[in-house]
């Protein structure tokens, strides 16, 4: 490539002749070839500006950074934008400029990983080569790879979507975090409708106030997507209203569902252990759907799909025959197994206080016994919602077991100390194997067990070093150790 192909982007004011040769982007000095440009980002824990030398020593092209953020020159051009980060998603849309032909992203506090997932499955059952990007990871044809962040950085993102593409894949979904759109790591997507499910108290060591995290989410609608696009909302949230206002404002085509919805109209729903009767209106015609996912949650996410789905060119006849085909993302309310007596046991991802409100409240219809809970919270993240999810615990299940989770960096006494603090009446067994092991142990007859925090994840992260842990793993031990 030759930098021409970025004048457009970053404006070098003759810094750099247009045929210099680019060979890529990076923003990691450790990554830096000859010929790249570097984009100097701060970051958290380090600001990139101080790598600028290191970088220009490997042979970077040129640096991109925010005017006066190298306090020395690193003897290359030196070009200057606002928004580095943006022109770093832009340029690596440059580099990797393929992208699968129908594009969706979808965001929210929960329920992000499980629309994306159905809406793959969805375009899946109408036979399209689909895939769908998130928390769990990749899932594509011959794919499936374990991920750990919601939103990948722009540069390994446009570099997967180029591969997808390229693999013959012409239907892809995303998640898109609010840390995603706020970093700029969508930009240059090329989105043709976007989701949102709910919003919740999430990343507030992030993010100063609920408002903030809010207008952090709606860059998908006021600066992604392109005017007219379709905005698929769930309307049943207290945040719908004004996201539908923030949608409506940048120009786009909202289409509201649930049961306050417009677009897809909820009428009814029948809740059973393993699966949910609803009635589903859409222009006039009733859709009976037998979704085969507990919790209203989950007829909420597949409404997102669906819209998503619909919106982007599927028969509503036939998105409504593949919702009853749907299988739930990993550790999203999964069912991992039952004991003898016929209790049965769930691992939900559940780490924040919506989540384990919804996915309480959710198992609570069809359990005849009592609704267990083994749970904690997360170190170096907000810590005010600790106490609000004790609270919750405590109120909604029969019996709170408070363990850890992953507490960092942080000492786990004291993460389950606030924990505790408004968990009335809830036990503390701060090993999470100990944990699952007794509340297994407990399950009588009609009991429903909900080991929350972790779902999909396979490590756990004490004192900075992440060790191998997976809730699935350890509920299946403790059912056989039960059984023996």
């Amino acid at each position: 490539m030759k930098f021409s192909e970025f004048a457009d982007i970053l404006s070098s004011q003759g810094l750099l002749p247009a045929d210099r040769p680019i060979s890529g982007v990076s923003s990691d000095s450790r990554t830096v070839e000859a010929g790249d440009l570097f984009f100097a980002l701060a970051g958290v824990k380090a600001d990139g500006a101080s790598f600028a030398q290191e970088a220009a020593r490997k042979g970077a092209a040129a640096i991109i950074a925010r005017p006066g953020a190298l306090s020395s020159d690193p003897g290359i051009p030196v070009i200057e934008t606002d928004d580095p980060r943006r022109a770093l998603a832009l340029c690596a849309a440059r580099v990797f400029p393929r992208q699968p032909e129908t594009m969706v992203a979808v965001t929210g506090t929960s329920g992000k990983t499980s629309v994306a997932s159905f809406t793959r499955q969805i375009w899946e059952h109408v036979g399209l080569p689909a895939a769908s990007i998130g928390t769990t990871g990749v899932v594509a044809p011959g794919r499936d790879e374990y991920g750990e962040l919601t939103t990948p950085d722009p540069i390994a993102l446009h570099r997967l979507l180029d591969e997808l593409a390229g693999a013959g894949v012409t239907h892809a979904s995303m998640e898109a975090s609010s840390h995603g759109l706020d970093q700029r790591r969508l930009d240059g997507v090329r989105l043709a409708a976007g989701g949102f499910t709910n919003l919740g108290r999430d990343h507030m060591d992030y993010h100063p106030t609920i408002e903030e995290y809010h207008r952090a989410k709606m860059r998908l609608f006021d600066a992604l997507l392109p005017k007219g696009a379709p905005a698929v909302i769930f309307a049943d949230d207290p945040w719908s209203e004004p996201t539908e206002k923030a949608a409506k404002a940048a120009g786009l085509d909202v289409r509201t569902v649930g049961r306050k919805g417009g677009f897809l109209t909820l009428k009814r729903v029948e809740h059973e252990r393993h699966r949910q009767r609803a009635e589903v209106d859409v222009d006039g015609v009733i859709y009976e759907v037998d979704l085969p996912l507990a919790g209203d949650f989950q007829v909420a996410n597949a409404l997102v799909a669906a819209g998503l789905a619909i919106s982007t060119g599927t028969a509503a006849e036939t998105v409504f025959a593949a919702l009853e085909t749907l299988k739930g993302a990993s550790g999203r309310l999964e069912l991992v197994g039952t004991a003898g007596n016929g209790a049965q046991v769930y691992v939900d991802y559940a780490h924040k206080p919506d989540g384990l409100e919804n996915v309480l409240q959710s198992v609570r219809p069809f359990t005849t016994g009592r609704v267990i809970v083994v749970f904690g919270c997360g170190g170096d993240r907000d810590t005010g919602k600790r106490p609000i999810m004790g609270e919750i615990a405590a109120r909604l299940a029969d019996v709170a077991i408070v363990t850890d989770d992953n507490p960092r960096s942080e000492d786990p006494a004291m993460i389950r100390a606030a924990v505790m603090e408004a968990a009335s009446g809830a036990r503390e067994i701060g090993d999470r194997r100990e944990a699952i092991r007794a509340a297994v142990a407990m399950l009588e007859e009609g009991d429903t067990l909900i080991v929350a925090g972790k779902g999909h994840e396979t490590g756990q992260e004490i004192a900075g070093r992440k060790h191998h842990f997976s809730d699935h793993e350890e509920v299946r031990t403790a059912l056989a150790e039960r059984a023996g």
